[in-house]
């Protein structure tokens, strides 16, 4: 596993400034032939349904409307692409997983195209795999968990919800997974807790993506 980076005070205003840029939604893509160039770094975003996926991407940039926030489990089914004029970033939201009511063929579809995006996209700095405090790894995680070691693609767990429970409990979520996360090979060994509604964790967050970015020399 990579050695965990402290962030500098440097990196958290970066990150803060990055996000307080007007990002808008670039492309959505139910496969391959429509994805973007792979012409800038990116940084996607997978979870199981109802995660809070979408409520944390815009928390993150500081919208209300960025990523589409539904209660209806699997209602992202595309590749998402969000970017920024002057970011030169795509931030990606993955469809969720692990939704008892897809049809078979649908869940085929949906790791077929997300094994072959993990594979061949080049720019992919990282995943961040957003995981309910309240509830901790779960088998979909597992699953999505065993794609990105295939793929060798540098994946850190972000926790969200972590406001639904108390500090004590919080605390045993996070030492659970990390265990889990330290025998798997494209793990990164650090975890971020996080609360959309709160606010929690976003700083950390965004000083991190910055960090990825000027580790690749953006």
């Amino acid at each position: 596993m990579t050695e965990v980076q402290a962030l500098s005070a440097d990196q958290i205003e970066k990150g803060r400034r990055l996000f307080t840029r007007a990002w808008t939604f670039a492309r959505g893509t139910p496969d391959l032939d429509h994805l973007p160039p792979d012409d800038r770094p990116e940084i996607a975003f997978a979870g199981r349904s109802n995660v809070g996926k979408s409520s944390l991407i815009n928390a993150l940039v500081g919208q209300l409307r960025l990523a589409r926030a539904s209660n209806t489990p699997g209602r992202t089914q595309e590749l998402n692409f969000f970017t920024e004029p002057e970011a030169d970033l795509f931030l990606v939201d993955m469809p969720g997983y692990g939704f008892a009511e897809a049809p078979k063929d649908k869940v085929a579809a949906w790791n077929k195209v997300i094994r072959a995006y993990l594979a061949g996209r080049r720019t992919l700095l990282r995943v961040f795999v957003l995981i309910d405090a309240r509830h901790g790894l779960k088998p979909p995680d597992d699953e999505i968990l065993d794609l990105l070691d295939g793929a060798a693609v540098s994946y850190q767990a972000v926790l969200t919800k972590a406001d639904k429970i108390k500090p004590t409990e919080l605390e045993k979520v996070k030492e659970r997974t990390l265990k889990a996360l330290a025998k798997r090979p494209a793990a990164y060994p650090s975890i971020i807790a996080t609360s959309s509604e709160k606010g929690l964790g976003f700083e950390e967050l965004r000083g991190t993506i910055a960090q990825l970015l000027e580790s690749h020399g953006g």
